[in-house]
C-alpha cells in the first residue's frame, strides 16, 4: 500500500517535471514552486539529485551516491527546496538511477570504482561491478585512448605521475590509479600489471567485459541485487524519504536490473509503501508485470494511445505512398527495425554477444550432451532470437516457472528466429529453453537466464529507439519511446479500453505527454499527426518541395531524400525554427540513424551537404513562405490536436505530468533541444492574467487554462482521478469526432478529434454526448450545462474541448 496519502504527505495528483543541472540548481528549483504551485501540481518531480560526473546535464551519471550533487547546491540547497515546497503545499518525487554508475573523467571522482580499479576484486567494492574477472588478464576494459595503445606509448601520451601523494597514470584529462607494488615497473610494464586495461576505444565493441548501460562505455552497471550495493547507494535517498524530505520515487531503467521485482520489492520494504513508478517501456499489448511492488509505469503507454487517437488511419495510404517514393521503398517498420537490430548486434552490442556466446559455450562444453554445439551456431541462433525478440524483456526468475506471457515471448522469437534459420534450429531450442530455465539450475545457466533478460532491453533500445526510429519517416511523430510507427492510429474505443484496464491494474501509474527523453514534444507531435489528415495534400507538398530545392543539392553532396522528408516535417513540427537548432538536430539524427554517417565514423560531407539544404530553405524566403503556409494551414487542427491531448491526458487514470514549461505551446525536438531554459516569468504572467478573468488571447494561453485547470480539479479531488475509487468510463459521444472520459461520476472531459475530417463533414451537425444527470460547471468557462443527451456543439463552445464538473453530491 502506499504511503503517498499517509498524514504529512500530501496526495499525489500530478506532477511538475524539473530538469536539474548546474544552470538550474535546487535554489532555482525552489524559485520556480510558486509558479508550480499556482499551476496546481501536487509535486515536483525532479531528475537525479545524487552527485553525478563533473559537468553533466543530466543527472543520470551519478559518480557518488554517499552525497547529494554538490553542483546543483547539496544538502543545504536541497533543503531549501524542500523547505519552499513544503511551504507552498508541494511534495517531492526523485529520479533514481538504480541500474549504472559513471565511468567519469577523471576516475578518481568515482570512490568505488577508483578503488577497484586500484586494488582489483578481492576488495568488497568489486562486488558492486558487473565484470567478467574471469577474462584473461583479469583486468577491467577502459576503453579510454584516442589510438592504440601501442602508438599512445611510443608517443608518450601515457605517463606515470609521481609528484603526489600517491603515483597516477594519466592520460590527457584521464587520470587513474596505480596497483599497490608496480609504480617502480617501466610503463608497458606497469600497465600490464594493473587491474585495469588501457585501450583504444574502438575495442570496446568487441571486448567489453563488464555490463554497461545499452553501448555506453562509460556508464558501468551495477549489482543491484546485492543487499549491500541497494543499501549503499540509497541510504542518502531512503534518509531523506524517512525524514519527510522525499515522497515518492522514477525508477530509471529497471530492465537493466539483474532482478527487477526484487529491487522493487526491497524498495517497498525500505520507504514503508512509497509511491513508485518505473521507466518501463510496453510494447503494443504488453503489460507491467503483475508481480511489480510498484504503482505503475512513467506514463509512455498513455503518451502514445493519447497521440494515436487523434491520428487519421485514412492517411495511411498517402503518407506511405511518400514515403516509399522518397525513401526508395516499399519497407515496412518491421523490416528496418529488424535491419537496425542485427546491426547493433555486429557492432556497438557485440561485446555483449561475444560474453553470451562464452557463457552457452562453457555451459556446453560441461556438458557432454550438448558439447557439439559450436560456438558458431550458437552465436548465429543467438542473433537470430536477440533480433526477433519483440519486446525489452521477459521476466523470469532462476528456478521459478516463467509465467505464460514470458514464456510465450521467448517461445515466439524463437519460432521466427527457427522460420529464419532453420539450419540452427537445435540452437535456437537450446538457447530459448536456458532462457526460461528449462535446462535445469547451476551458476552459468542462471547466470544466462539473467544476462539474455538483461541484453534483451539494449537491443530493442538501441536497435528500435536510437536506430530505427532514425531511418523510418512515414510519419515521424510516432517515432516515439514506446511507439509503434507501423500502426497509424486506433479508435477512441481501443483508448478507452486501456484506460480502464489501466484503473483496474495501476490507477496510481503516471501519464505524460512530454519527458526529457520523448523524441519530439507533444505541440510538434500534435502539429504533426494533423498531416494524417491531409496525407494527399501532403504528399504533393512533400515532392514540391524536394524539387524546388533542388538548386541547394550539389553533385558533390546531395541528401537522401528519406533524411529530407525528416527536414520537412521537423521544420513543419517546430515551425518556427532557427538554424541554431536545426542542423544540430539533423546532425544527431542522421548519426543516430547510422545509415549515412554516424557518430563513431561521422561522414562530414555528407552531413554538410544536408545542412546546405536546411541553411538553404531558412535562407529561402519563398520556401519559408512555403513552410509557413502549410504551418497556417495545419493551425485549427493544431489547436484542437494540442488542447485535446493535454485534456486527455489530464482525466486518464493516474498521476499526470507535466514536462518543464509545457503548460505552454513548447515545439521542442529531442535531447539536448527539450532542455533549453524555460521562461518561467512569461508563465506566471499569462497565469495570473487568467487567473484574473483575462480571456486565453492566444493558443499559448488556451493550453495553460486547460492545464492549470485540470491541475487544480486535480489537486482538489485527488480520489477523482488518481486511485482504485476514481472509476473510468467512456462518455458516450455520437460522432468519431468526440472522445469522451467521465471520472467518479464527477468529471466529464470531451475532446475533439480528427478536426480537419470534422470540418469536411459540416461540423458537428446533429451529434450529441449524453452526459449524466445534474447540473454541470465549465471549469474552463463560466457556463453551467443540464445533463441529459446534448449536442457536442453545445458542451464544447468556444474551445474544442470541454472540462466539466458535476455540482452538489
Amino acid at each position: 500500500m502506499s504511503t503517498a496519502g499517509a498524514p504529512g504527505r500530501r496526495p499525489l495528483a500530478a506532477t511538475y517535471r524539473l530538469q536539474l543541472r548546474a544552470e538550474f540548481t535546487f535554489d532555482d528549483a525552489a524559485a520556480v514552486v510558486p509558479h508550480v504551485a499556482a499551476l496546481g501540481a501536487t509535486h515536483l518531480y525532479l531528475s537525479p539529485i545524487l552527485q553525478a560526473a563533473p559537468g553533466s546535464a543530466h543527472g543520470y551519471d551519478v559518480v557518488d551516491h554517499s552525497r547529494l550533487s554538490a553542483d546543483l547546491g547539496g544538502r543545504e540547497g536541497f533543503m531549501r527546496l524542500v523547505a519552499a515546497a513544503r511551504a507552498a503545499g508541494l511534495g517531492i518525487v526523485v529520479d533514481v538511477v538504480p541500474n549504472h554508475v559513471a565511468i567519469p573523467t577523471p576516475a578518481w571522482r568515482n570512490p568505488v570504482l577508483w578503488k577497484v580499479l586500484r586494488e582489483g576484486p578481492a576488495v568488497p567494492e568489486a562486488g558492486w561491478f558487473d565484470v567478467d574477472w574471469s577474462a584473461e588478464d583479469r583486468a577491467i576494459l577502459m576503453p579510454i585512448l584516442g589510438e592504440p595503445i601501442g602508438r599512445c606509448l611510443r608517443e608518450g601520451t601515457i605517463a606515470l605521475d609521481r609528484s603526489g601523494d600517491e603515483p597516477l597514470v594519466r592520460y590527457f584529462d584521464h587520470v587513474l590509479p596505480v596497483r599497490p607494488g608496480t609504480d617502480h615497473l617501466p610503463l608497458p610494464e606497469l600497465l600490464d600489471r594493473q587491474w585495469y586495461r588501457l585501450a583504444h576505444w574502438k575495442v570496446a565493441d568487441e571486448e567489453l567485459n563488464y555490463r554497461r548501460f545499452f553501448d555506453v562505455d562509460t556508464l558501468a552497471g551495477i549489482r543491484m541485487e546485492r543487499p549491500e550495493v541497494f543499501e549503499a547507494t540509497h541510504r542518502v535517498l531512503l534518509d531523506l524519504h524517512a525524514e519527510g524530505a522525499i515522497d515518492g520515487f522514477r525508477i530509471d531503467h529497471p530492465d537493466g536490473l539483474a532482478d527487477p521485482r526484487g529491487y522493487l520489492r526491497r524498495l517497498r520494504e525500505a520507504t514503508g509503501g512509497a509511491w513508485v513508478v518505473v521507466e518501463k517501456i510496453l510494447e503494443g499489448d504488453e503489460r507491467l508485470p503483475a508481480d511489480w511492488d510498484c504503482d505503475g509505469t512513467t506514463g509512455y503507454d498513455a503518451l502514445n494511445r493519447v497521440m494515436a487517437v487523434l491520428v487519421d488511419v485514412a492517411g495511411a495510404e498517402p503518407l506511405t505512398a511518400v514515403w516509399t517514393g522518397l525513401a526508395g521503398g516499399p519497407r515496412t517498420f518491421h523490416e528496418v527495425a529488424e535491419e537496425a537490430k542485427r546491426e547493433v548486434l555486429a557492432g556497438p552490442l557485440r561485446a555483449e554477444v561475444n560474453r553470451l556466446v562464452a557463457l552457452v559455450a562453457a555451459i556446453c562444453q560441461d556438458d557432454i550432451m550438448l558439447r557439439d554445439h559450436t560456438r558458431r551456431a550458437i552465436e548465429e541462433a543467438l542473433v537470430e532470437l536477440l533480433v526477433a525478440f519483440p519486446v525489452y524483456r521477459a521476466y523470469v526468475v532462476p528456478g521459478e516457472a516463467p509465467s505464460a506471457e514470458a514464456a510465450g515471448w521467448v517461445e515466439g522469437a524463437a519460432a521466427a528466429a527457427r522460420e529464419r534459420l532453420p539450419e540452427r534450429a537445435e540452437e535456437v531450442d537450446l538457447l530459448a529453453d536456458l532462457a526460461l530455465g528449462r535446462r535445469g539450475r547451476g551458476p552459468m545457466r542462471d547466470e544466462f537466464c539473467v544476462r539474455f533478460q538483461q541484453t534483451c532491453g539494449p537491443v530493442m533500445a538501441k536497435g528500435v529507439e536510437d536506430t530505427a526510429f532514425y531511418r523510418y519517416f512515414r510519419l515521424a511523430a510516432l517515432n516515439e519511446v514506446g511507439g509503434e510507427p507501423g500502426v497509424l492510429g486506433i479508435p477512441a474505443d481501443a483508448l478507452h479500453a486501456w484506460a480502464e484496464a489501466r484503473q483496474s491494474t495501476h490507477p496510481r501509474g503516471m501519464t505524460s505527454l512530454t519527458t526529457h527523453d520523448t523524441k519530439r514534444s507533444e505541440d510538434v507531435r500534435a502539429r504533426l499527426v494533423a498531416l494524417a489528415e491531409i496525407g494527399e495534400e501532403w504528399a504533393a507538398e512533400a515532392r514540391a518541395l524536394h524539387e524546388a530545392t533542388a538548386p541547394l543539392r550539389t553533385a558533390e553532396g546531395r541528401p537522401h531524400p528519406a533524411d529530407e522528408l525528416l527536414l520537412w516535417q521537423t521544420l513543419v513540427g517546430a515551425w518556427p525554427i532557427d538554424a541554431e537548432r536545426l542542423v544540430p538536430y539533423l546532425q544527431k539524427a542522421v548519426r543516430e540513424g547510422k545509415l549515412r554517417s554516424s557518430w563513431t565514423s561521422p561522414d562530414e560531407a555528407y552531413e554538410a551537404a544536408l545542412q546546405a539544404v536546411a541553411e538553404g530553405v531558412l535562407a529561402d524566403e519563398a520556401l519559408r513562405r512555403r513552410v509557413a503556409a502549410l504551418v497556417e494551414r495545419l493551425a485549427p487542427a493544431t489547436r484542437a490536436n494540442v488542447l485535446s491531448q493535454k485534456l486527455l491526458q489530464m482525466v486518464l487514470p493516474g498521476v499526470a505530468d507535466v514536462y518543464q514549461g509545457t503548460e505552454l505551446v513548447t515545439l521542442s525536438l529531442v535531447d539536448p533541444d527539450n532542455r533549453r531554459p524555460v521562461d518561467y516569468d512569461e508563465r506566471r504572467a499569462r497565469l495570473a492574467r487568467l487567473d484574473g478573468g483575462g480571456a486565453p488571447a492566444d493558443l499559448d494561453d488556451e493550453k495553460l487554462l486547460v492545464t492549470s485547470r485540470a491541475l487544480r480539479l486535480r489537486r482538489e479531488h485527488p480520489g477523482w482521478f488518481a486511485g482504485p475509487e476514481a472509476g473510468y468510463a467512456a462518455l458516450p459521444a455520437g460522432s468519431v469526432h468526440a472522445v469522451g472520459v467521465l471520472r467518479a461520476g464527477r468529471v466529464a472531459a470531451v475532446a475533439t478529434r480528427l478536426p480537419i475530417g470534422l470540418e469536411r463533414a459540416g461540423g458537428w451537425g446533429s451529434a450529441t454526448v449524453a452526459l449524466p444527470e445534474g447540473r454541470w460547471r465549465d471549469a474552463l468557462g463560466e457556463r453551467t450545462l443540464d445533463g441529459g443527451l446534448l449536442p457536442v456543439a453545445e458542451v464544447l463552445g468556444r474551445l474544442p474541448v470541454a472540462l466539466l464538473v458535476r455540482e452538489g453530491g
